[in-house]
């Protein structure tokens, strides 16, 4: 599986990904930095990847939206906030196993939620 990392995720948590073998890309590695959710998604697309936010609601709706027109998706991830932002060990951890289970790719319009257990 591949990973587009949102801006609202820090870079730290692809390069931890990509230090384990994981394909992540973070939108601030690459300058998307302050753009639309569309044009994150868009990008997500052209690299044929997952994207992972925190941006639970807005992403949701363009993925059910890309769903309605047929176009083009690699799948959601949506990191729960029950995870600290700057826990960037567990987010990796978590996205991590996600890999893991679908290593070619999560599917067309697929919605994973990842979140840290409760102790």
């Amino acid at each position: 599986m591949k990973f587009y990392i949102d801006e609202d995720i820090s870079p730290k948590v692809a390069e931890i990904l990509r230090k384990r073998g994981i394909d992540a890309v973070s939108a601030h590695d690459i300058g998307m930095a302050g753009v639309s959710d569309e044009d994150q998604l868009a990008e997500a697309v052209a690299r044929k990847c997952a994207i992972v936010t925190r941006n639970r609601d807005d992403f949701i709706a363009l993925t059910v939206q890309a769903f309605e027109n047929r176009s083009p998706h690699y799948g959601l991830v949506v990191v729960s906030h029950n995870i600290s932002g700057s826990d960037f060990g567990d987010m990796a951890a978590l996205l991590e196993k996600c890999a893991k289970k679908s290593p070619k790719g999560m599917g067309a319009y697929t919605i994973e939620f990842v979140t840290k257990e409760p102790v």
